[in-house]
């Protein structure tokens, strides 16, 4: 689930020339199983609301009670499977960190890792209600994304006393990003050193994909979750510092993102309601 504002990933905002990103907003929610649905609807400025603890974008809102992340949930899933999707989900963080990373030397683009640790209640339509752990984060920037970015990776790993968070990105210059942050229940956030990258089953589009891991294991994707021509979310089974874990693994190819014929395939799944009354 991802609140945009200026939907990176719409066709709409790039056709737009992305000259006002509170024009092209989105509450984006996936999920999986056979009643999975997709919703990514681009939303027009009146339906932005913001305050200093509440995001409004149309009928759906994400609120900071305090103590708790609530995301109430009112979209409909995009073609083909046209139907509500509705719900609340309830994320409660163990600790808030206050570590902000720049993912580029001129902070073009930053990343804030809000709560790594956290418990989460879904109720959603389509029969989606669980409790687990959950992951609560944000990334900010003031280019696209594929004007810096050639390929990126990105995983979530919990661990028996701590999570560890891996971002490791190509950019467009040929300069290499990586990063590796445990964090503790308490919100300490720590750089560590990584394991080796290692790469494994490519996703059904061909999407190069690779995580880290243990010398002499490999990771395998556990199960699929969203799937593109030039994305992969999936969740990853992996081996650090000798500990089996499975975690949220995203993969991004930005040079397939930046060709011009997707974008008309991105709009049949991301449809455009310019007006909110």
């Amino acid at each position: 689930m991802i609140a945009f504002i200026g939907s990176v990933f719409s066709p709409w905002y790039k056709w737009s020339g992305r000259r006002e990103p509170q024009n092209h907003c989105c509450l984006n929610v996936v999920t999986s199983g056979l009643n999975g649905r997709f919703t990514m609807t681009d939303r027009g400025r009146s339906a932005l609301r913001q305050s200093p603890d509440r995001l409004q974008i149309g009928p759906s809102s994400v609120t900071w009670t305090g103590k708790e992340l609530v995301i109430e949930v009112n979209e409909w899933g995009a073609p083909p499977m046209v139907t509500p999707v509705r719900g609340r989900v309830v994320l409660t963080p163990r600790a808030v960190t206050r570590t902000e990373v720049l993912l580029t030397p001129d902070a073009a683009h930053l990343w804030r890792p809000f709560a790594p640790i956290a418990d989460i209640e879904v109720s959603l339509t389509q029969g989606h209600r669980w409790r687990g752990h959950g992951y609560f984060d944000a990334n900010f920037g003031t280019r696209a994304l594929e004007a810096d970015f050639a390929f990126w990776t990105w995983g979530r790993y919990p661990l028996r006393d701590r999570a560890m968070c891996f971002y490791d990105a190509t950019l467009r210059d040929g300069r290499h990003f990586d990063l590796a942050v445990e964090i503790t229940p308490d919100g300490e956030v720590r750089e560590t050193t990584a394991p080796p990258r290692t790469r494994f089953q490519r996703n059904p589009w061909a999407v190069r994909r690779e995580t880290r891991a243990d010398r002499g294991t490999k990771p395998r994707p556990h199960l699929s979750l969203l799937e593109a021509p030039f994305y992969s979310r999936a969740l990853v089974e992996t081996t650090i510092d000798g500990e089996r874990t499975l975690g949220m693994h995203e993969a991004l190819d930005l040079v397939r993102f930046r060709q011009p014929l997707l974008k008309p395939m991105l709009a049949v799944r991301v449809p455009r309601r310019a007006l909110w009354p």
